[in-house]
């Protein structure tokens, strides 16, 4: 975690480390039992395998690390800006440079995406390559004032700050590899790898117990990894929430800004909403109306904590700083 002036909450950071682990604990039991499917077969390298399947996975997960800033760049079709790229662009550095003397951070890129949506999201596997992205919408509203801008980029630096984009790289990671290693024991064993077994003769019969039992524990360990992941993403946004509303000072800047750019979805038409999906984990708030379909089924695999969650967290910050004065 990087040394700056956002506040650290021991219980939040107790979940994700437990969530960590059990990430790890997923991936080494769906390892094991891999390994002991295609080696009691005798039909094909679990070994091989899974060494092919990291290394791939190391590749990927790598190139999306180091990568993050410019693929969301070009996703979002944002242009870095300086204080000289008009008043607009000046107000946005000015509230960011305020945070980042606060934070006593490095400050990082600025850049504005061109989007309808009141939004704004934060990426870069670290402070000298994180780029800050906020879009037209949220920038020129005339209902957010300065306060409340401020309180979502303090949300968004946080990310920064603790280095969450390597953190959900590292835990994505895991995933991947599940992916890679179904995909990998599938095509050996569709492909040749199990068509013979050791004497050389003919052991088809076998083949499509072993790829059922790989494929039926590769999509156990996937689905389990990706609710974990999501809960991890869950607890990283209430960790940014609470930083950022810490840091500034006002938690109920926070909650309003959270409750106008909820609020604005479903005046967003849902073509842009669509054209925005591949980016709700990194966003402040998720690109989806209010009370679709789209919602409830967020609401089970979301990436962010409900609205709900998220203004009763600054509710209780707001009456811890008031017993404080």
């Amino acid at each position: 975690m990087a040394r700056t002036r956002y506040a650290p909450d021991r219980g939040l950071t107790a979940r994700m480390t437990l969530t960590m682990f059990l990430l790890g604990l997923v991936f080494v039991a769906f390892i094991t039992i891999l390994v002991l499917v295609l080696s009691a077969t005798g039909r094909v390298s679990g070994g091989a395998i899974i060494f092919f399947a990291v290394l791939l996975g190391l590749v990927l997960g790598v190139g999306s690390l180091f990568y993050s800033d410019k693929i969301a760049l070009s996703t979002s079709g944002a242009q870095l800006v300086t204080p000289q790229d008009g008043p607009q662009a000046a107000r946005l550095h000015g509230i960011v440079d305020r945070l980042c003397a606060l934070a006593n951070m490095p400050k990082p890129r600025v850049a504005i995406a061109p989007s309808p949506m009141l939004n704004a999201f934060a990426t870069g596997r670290n402070e000298k390559s994180a780029v800050l992205v906020v879009t037209t919408g949220l920038l020129n509203n005339p209902d957010l004032n300065d306060s409340e801008l401020e309180a979502v980029l303090a949300h968004e630096l946080s990310h920064v700050a603790h280095k969450d984009v390597v953190v959900m790289t590292i835990a994505s990671f895991i995933g991947i590899i599940a992916g890679l290693l179904v995909r990998f024991a599938f095509y050996s064993e569709l492909f040749g790898g199990g068509g013979r077994g050791r004497g050389g003769n003919n052991n088809n019969g076998g083949a499509l117990p072993v790829i059922f039992i790989v494929l039926l524990v590769g999509m156990v360990t996937y689905a389990i990894s990706f609710l974990l992941i999501r809960l991890l993403s869950r607890y990283r946004e209430l960790a940014a929430d609470r930083s950022g509303a810490l840091l500034t000072g006002q938690p109920s800047a926070l909650a309003s800004a959270l409750q106008k750019v909820s609020g604005s979805m479903s005046r967003i038409p849902t073509k842009d909403l669509r054209s925005a999906e591949p980016l709700n984990a990194f966003y402040f708030v998720p690109a989806f109306k209010a009370g679709g379909k789209e919602v409830s089924l967020n609401s089970i695999f979301s990436t962010h904590p409900s609205l709900e969650r998220r203004l009763r967290q600054l509710a209780e910050i707001s009456e811890q700083l008031s017993k404080q004065g």
